[in-house]
């Protein structure tokens, strides 16, 4: 008998805790929605800035209405949503699956433009703090895929109207990468590194024709040719520095030509 009751009681005690894991299951409160209501609130969270629910709501939206231009919909404002609350790997995830899913998707020049602009925003910190910083190497790679993205916009949907802003964004990018180059350059020459420094110009002047951080380039290559006593290439620099910025006097240091911002600021 003893042995009989130290069985029943576990199984009891079992049963009254299933039963009260049962209990305590959260209920799906868009149980009973139809898919445009849960659209609208995860449209509504998100645009209030509440987006973790916006995702969630995204996600079971993409489950409810699969296989439909809501549930494409759905992925885009999610991936919005996640870059809105500064989590760009899902952001780029969400994207990346969109565009393999559906691409003939109308909304391809959206998706391109937004995968440009995670991108983009993800690296202003970088490009935005070079000034006065010491530098050596830094990661430039996301700022090429947001530049591949924006260029897509712009040659797969020349007449999309994410296409102007595409454009903008791509000259800030080729000029930050310029002076990002220019920045290491400098960062050289003030160690004495004068062939590094010589390397960083040329890719500079090589790479971003026309960009505004030119200038300091070629006072960098001057600059570094004369103190390795190459005087050929030192006049041949001078020659074009003169040629190309008709005020600069020959030996000046032109950082300060770039000490203010000098293109526009997201």
């Amino acid at each position: 008998m003893f042995s009989i009751r130290l069985s029943v009681v576990p199984l009891c005690a079992a049963t009254v805790l299933a039963m009260s894991a049962c209990s305590s299951t959260p209920k799906d409160e868009t149980e009973g929605w139809s898919p445009n209501k849960i659209y609208s609130e995860a449209r509504d969270e998100r645009e209030n800035g509440n987006f973790d629910r916006a995702i969630s709501l995204y996600e079971k939206l993409e489950g409810r209405a699969a296989g439909t231009p809501l549930a494409q919909q759905a992925q885009l404002e999610k991936a919005h949503a996640y870059y809105k609350a500064s989590e760009p790997a899902q952001a780029l995830a969400v994207l990346d699956r969109f565009m393999r899913l559906h691409p003939a998707s109308p909304a391809m020049d959206y998706a391109l433009y937004l995968k440009g602009l995670v991108n983009f925003n993800d690296n202003l910190g970088l490009f935005g703090s070079l000034v006065q910083q010491d530098l050596s190497e830094r990661d430039q790679n996301a700022a090429k895929t947001s530049f591949e993205s924006f260029r897509e916009v712009i040659t797969r949907f020349p007449g999309s109207k994410y296409a102007a802003d595409s454009r903008e964004r791509m000259t800030y990018i080729v000029n930050s990468l310029a002076q990002y180059e220019v920045h290491v350059a400098r960062y050289y020459y003030n160690r004495g590194a004068y062939l590094a420094a010589i390397n960083r110009a040329q890719s500079a002047l090589t790479d971003y024709p026309n960009a505004p951080a030119l200038k300091e380039a070629l006072s960098l290559l001057e600059r570094s040719y004369d103190a390795l006593g190459m005087t050929q290439l030192r006049d041949d620099t001078r020659r074009v520095m003169q040629a190309s910025y008709p005020d600069s006097k020959p030996g000046a240091d032109a950082t300060q030509d770039n000490d203010k911002p000098w293109w526009k600021l997201w």
